[in-house]
C-alpha cells in the first residue's frame, strides 16, 4: 500500500484530490492538509512514502515543504501538482529535491501512475515542460526572493527590513540587484518579471 499525505489550499481541489487517489486499491490516503504548516506536520507524523503538494500555499510553499522533507532526511517523496508550468518553477523544484512535477489540467488518471511512479523512486515531470526546465536558470537569490515576495505584496522597504530583519538600506541594495539581475527598470516589474519566470 502506498501511503500519501495531500497539501492543497484549495478545499474543492484538496477533495477532489484526495477521492482521486483512495479510489485506488494500492493508495492510502493518510491525510490532508491546508496549508504548508500543517503538511509538515502530517509528513513529520506518518512519513508517507508520498507527499503530493501543491507549490504556492499558506505558511509554507510546496518547494519549501519539499525541502525540509530533505534537509530532516525523511523517506517521504515529493510530487508537486500545480497549476504553474513555468520553467522556473519546476527547476525550482528539481533543485529542492522533487521527484515528480504534474499540471493540474492533465488528465486524471495520470495522477495515480505519477504517485506509483514516485513512491518506486522514478521521476515524474509533465512532458511539456521537462525539455524546458534545463535552460530556466534562477538568476535569484533566496533573500533576493525574500524581499520581492514582500515587496510584491506591497510593503515598503521599512517594513521590509523589519520583517527580515535587515536595514532598509541592505534591502533596498536587494531590491535594486534583484532588478538588475533580470532586467527590471523598477521593483514592480522587477516582481511581475520574476512571478511570470517561476522565480518567487
Amino acid at each position: 500500500m502506498i501511503r500519501v499525505v495531500v497539501a492543497e489550499d484549495q478545499a474543492m481541489v484538496l477533495g477532489a484530490l484526495a477521492t482521486l487517489l483512495e479510489l485506488e486499491s494500492d493508495i492510502e490516503v493518510l491525510g490532508r492538509a491546508r496549508d504548508g504548516e500543517e503538511a509538515w506536520s502530517l509528513v513529520k507524523q506518518h512519513q508517507p512514502d508520498v507527499l503530493l503538494s501543491d507549490i504556492e500555499m499558506p505558511r509554507l510553499t510546496g518547494l519549501e515543504l519539499a525541502q525540509r522533507v530533505a534537509e530532516a532526511r525523511l523517506p517521504t517523496r515529493v510530487l508537486i501538482v500545480t497549476t504553474f508550468g513555468r520553467p522556473g518553477y519546476l527547476r525550482r523544484a528539481l533543485d529542492a529535491g522533487v521527484r515528480g512535477y504534474l499540471l493540474k489540467d492533465q488528465p486524471s488518471e495520470q495522477l495515480a501512475d505519477a504517485v506509483r511512479a514516485v513512491a518506486a523512486g522514478r521521476r515524474v515531470v509533465a512532458p511539456e515542460l521537462a525539455e524546458s526546465a534545463w535552460d530556466a536558470a534562477d538568476p535569484l537569490t533566496e533573500r533576493e526572493r525574500a524581499v520581492l515576495r514582500l515587496a510584491e505584496q506591497g510593503l515598503s522597504n521599512k517594513e521590509i527590513a523589519d520583517a527580515l530583519g535587515l536595514s532598509p538600506g541592505t534591502v533596498r541594495n536587494y531590491l535594486h540587484e534583484a532588478a538588475q539581475k533580470i532586467g527590471a527598470d523598477n521593483r514592480v516589474e522587477a516582481t511581475r518579471i520574476a512571478r511570470a519566470n517561476g522565480w518567487l
